[in-house]
């Protein structure tokens, strides 16, 4: 693959990889076999069947820590069908893009309607739509020199290839009204799931469906024979992997009005706005440039206009909102019904929805309601649309196509980047909480927080606190189950290769590999030492065989000598490539090449037989998880004045284990925010909206801790630690055996003389479960990191003797208390160390 996978990426194929497994082992015509993957609308399914695709025709890629029993199947056939050409075409180019080891263009084949062949050829993977499949249309048909219709081509190929002829039927929820038995297969999906004995279709026997969700694809499959395998892709972790926008910003009157015009100057404004984020942040990151594109919904029209929408209009307001004349060919339209068009001496042209990202020339889409199907445009950043409010389904829907990041990752240099923008004139509050509502439906519309424009906002650093937030830079936090676990060969391998590429250290990946590969020596060597490495060369150079004596007549079995031969040359090189995978970065190949003067085939067993030793790979898991982190320290000044994205790689690569990890807490430069436009105002917040002010609904708790700090003159800034953001200060804890992660509420910045400290504030209802964990979770941090902190405070609501309520707070930071922490197991002991510490 061209690209990483994200970690719920390859969770997903790994699933799939093994539900296959199990299906290609029984699959048959009489016993068909079926797998419905869901994945939610932006979630990458296509990256994850394209790795899937590699895997099975040629060899699965070195970072998906493949199974060493996995057998690729180069003679397979694989079958992709949409219910729009222009799927399949986008499809096909995104396989294209992303594969780095087969998919060739002549390996990605479209069926086209004169096609003829007795068979589908293996090793490709082929494209159809059922506009195609019609009994009218020419590739269901025999005769006028056609030998083979397409339903006998995929019965004999089927037939011919049970267990390796894969049918994916991508959004395999459309066009599949719910069915109860094949009298009511009506659909041309359905007859590739239930058959079509009219024409001679079989089932197909190996059937993959993938869509947003697979309830319809499931119902249909309970009146059908196949075997059913379940894969999901949960939508929460594609919404924390920064694929999609983390917010869709609703823009909308009080009540529902003509000033349709105004709506789009202001969202023309927005999309210039936003044109130029994307320039500044493109140039300092040295990304290239993403051109941000405004999309307009315009009205249907009728038999005499194309729309009830004035386009001259459109485009006049949107040339005087951004303060020029657009360019030629920025404007385009994907209106089905017409061809290029001339507004106002401006050409307009008309283009193919799919094609729409790619052409970087375009700024500016004009449509009326055919985006939502066929269309992927993560430049899509501003929208407006024309329409009533009884359009609020069609309009999330449309919303859902929006969403993807144009970098395929979160933004945190600058979180206005992370929105996406819509402008509904004809929509008022009641209307906008319908859009909203629909919004949460996962068929068609990706896990991204929604709401009003008045109500999410983005904040930036107050102005004047350079020196409050280079403070806060030098402070520790944790990471909690932030990346998926890695071996530390692995890691080590990629932190040094990335070093390389990033011309930090320009030695490092190669001297990873003799550091590795001395490893490995020792090991083989200590093996061999301890009499341990004999036995296991044997059991894999040698096999041994037994032999029966049958009687003819009396059918007595007599055993006759045990016998030993040599291991073929094939089986050898085969476990030798099972050991790289296990080792990675071909690791393997460069032991063997380092003895190049030695036997072949003896090297080669070095690396089998050590790959398979528990200790020795112990012993280098833990060698190279010590050079990982010499090498982190060493170097992190200079990574963390990396770009933005090599900074993440970084990070996320010193994440990858099993533990939680302590990170220097980087706060960008700004972030989002939802709060009400009528929440109290705030002063001294570390982060403010443009108009310098900070709005937030706190907990009663929280306002009175606050309203006691804020009292003192020596606090300087504070700051609301939302729960589960990139930038969270965050603390692990652990409960019920599991590491879970705690935010604490308020952050307060104060300043004494020249010095500034830094205290951790955290309000909590003694009456949860979980305090005496959180406590001791906060005193095993101050363990390690409080000469970092001024007060770290566990804070609770009590009765005072004097009447009334005040704070009891019991300070954390002090290593008396810390002792006592660590001892307690329960909330009754926390509740007595309150009654006597507290104050």
């Amino acid at each position: 693959m061209k690209i990483s996978l994200f970690d719920f990426q390859k969770d997903a194929l790994h699933l799939l990889r093994d539900k296959l497994l199990a299906a290609r082992k029984f699959a048959s015509s009489d016993n068909p076999q079926a797998i419905a993957f869901s994945a939610p609308t932006g979630s990458g399914k296509t990256i994850v069947m394209t790795a899937l695709f590699e895997a099975i025709l040629d060899e699965p890629d070195d970072q998906l820590a493949w199974p060493l029993d996995w057998q690729p199947q180069p003679d397979a056939v694989i079958l992709w069908v949409s219910d729009m050409p222009e799927l399949n075409e986008q499809t096909r180019l995104k396989i294209e893009s992303q594969s780095d080891r087969i998919f060739r263009v002549n390996q990605l084949i479209p069926i086209e309607s004169t096609f003829d062949a007795e068979r589908l050829q293996g090793g490709r993977v082929y494209f159809i739509n059922t506009q195609k499949l019609g009994n009218d249309k020419l590739l269901t048909k025999v005769g006028d020199g056609r030998q083979y219709s397409i339903w006998t081509t995929l019965s004999n190929t089927a037939k011919a290839l049970p267990d390796r002829f894969y049918v994916v039927i991508d959004e395999a929820h459309r066009g599949m009204a719910g069915g109860r038995g094949a009298k009511e297969a009506q659909t041309l999906m359905q007859r590739f799931l239930l058959g079509y004995p009219e024409v001679g279709l079989v089932k197909m026997p190996l059937v993959i469906g993938v869509s947003a969700t697979p309830q319809r694809f499931t119902d249909l499959l309970l009146h059908a024979p196949h075997t059913l395998y379940k894969v999901a892709i949960p939508p929460d972790e594609v919404r924390m992997s920064g694929l999609l926008k983390d917010r869709i910003l609703i823009h909308h009157p009080d009540f529902a009005t003509a000033a349709e015009i105004a709506l789009l100057e202001e969202a023309a404004r927005r999309w210039m706005q936003m044109t130029n984020r994307w320039a500044r942040f493109c140039k300092a990151e040295g990304e290239q440039t993403v051109w941000p594109v405004l999309v307009v919904q315009v009205e249907n029209g009728s038999d005499k206009q194309l729309t009830k929408t004035s386009l001259i209009d459109a485009l006049n307001v949107i040339e005087s909102a951004i303060g020029r004349r657009l360019n030629e060919g920025e404007v385009a339209h994907a209106m089905h019904d017409t061809g290029d068009l001339d507004v106002g001496c401006r050409r307009v042209r008309k283009v193919d929805a799919s094609r729409i990202n790619g052409d970087k020339n375009i700024g500016v889409v004009l449509f009326k309601t055919s985006l939502s199907t066929g269309w992927d445009c993560p430049r899509a950043e501003v929208m407006m649309s024309f329409r009533r409010a009884e359009d609020h389904t069609y309009i999330a829907q449309l919303l859902g196509r929006m969403v993807r990041t144009p970098l395929a990752r979160r933004i945190e240099r600058d979180a206005a980047l992370n929105d996406v923008h819509l402008f509904v004139p004809y929509f008022d509050t009641q209307a906008v909480k319908k859009v909203i509502l629909s919004l949460h439906n996962p068929e068609e519309v990706p896990p991204t927080e929604t709401g009003s424009g008045r109500e999410l906002v983005v904040l930036h650093r107050r102005e004047g606190t350079e020196a409050e937030f280079k403070a806060l830079g030098e402070l520790i936090t944790y990471r909690v189950n932030a990346a998926r676990a890695q071996s530390n060969l692995r890691r080590f391998m990629a932190i040094s290769r990335s070093l390389t590429i990033d011309e930090i250290v320009e030695t490092a990946w190669a001297v990873a590999k003799q550091r590795i590969t001395g490893w490995m020596e020792a090991q083989v060597a200590g093996m061999k030492t301890a009499g341990q490495f004999t036995a296991a060369e044997q059991a894999i150079t040698r096999i041994g065989l037994k032999t029966l004596a049958v009687q003819n007549g009396t059918g007595i079995a007599e055993p006759e000598a045990d016998y030993s031969i040599d291991a073929s040359d094939v089986d050898i090189d085969r476990l030798f490539d099972e050991a790289g995978r296990a080792l990675s970065h071909g690791l393997h190949m460069n032991y063997w090449q380092a003895h190049a003067d030695r036997d072949a085939l003896e090297v080669k067993v070095e690396v089998i037989v050590l790959s398979r030793h528990h200790s020795a790979m112990s012993a280098l898991e833990s060698a190279a998880g010590g050079a990982f982190d010499e090498l982190y320290d060493s170097h992190k000044k200079a990574i963390g004045k990396l770009k933005e994205q090599r900074r993440i790689a970084y990070e996320r690569l010193r994440l990858a284990t099993a533990k939680p990890n302590e990170v220097q807490w980087h706060l960008p430069e700004s972030i989002d925010f939802r709060r009400l436009p009528t929440a109290p105002c705030w002063k001294q917040h570390m982060y403010v909206e443009s108009s310098g002010q900070f709005r937030a609904e706190l907990g009663t708790w929280e306002t009175g801790v606050l309203h006691e700090e804020l009292v003192d003159t020596s606090v300087v800034g504070w700051l609301r630690n939302v729960d589960r953001k990139p930038w969270s200060l965050e603390i692990p804890y652990e409960t019920g055996g599991d590491i879970r992660p705690m935010f604490p509420d308020l952050v307060v910045v104060r300043k004494a003389d020249s010095e500034f400290a830094i205290d951790i504030l955290e309000p909590h209802d003694p009456s949860l479960g979980d305090n005496f964990e959180k406590a001791v979770g906060l005193a095993r941090f101050a363990e390690q990191h409080g000469y970092l902190f001024g007060r770290i405070q566990l804070i609770r609501k009590l009765n005072s003797p004097a009447g009334g309520d005040h704070f009891a707070r019991l300070e954390i930071n002090k290593t008396t208390t810390i002792k006592q922490l660590l001892l307690i197991t329960s909330n009754p002991q926390l509740d007595e160390l309150f009654a006597k510490s507290a104050f």
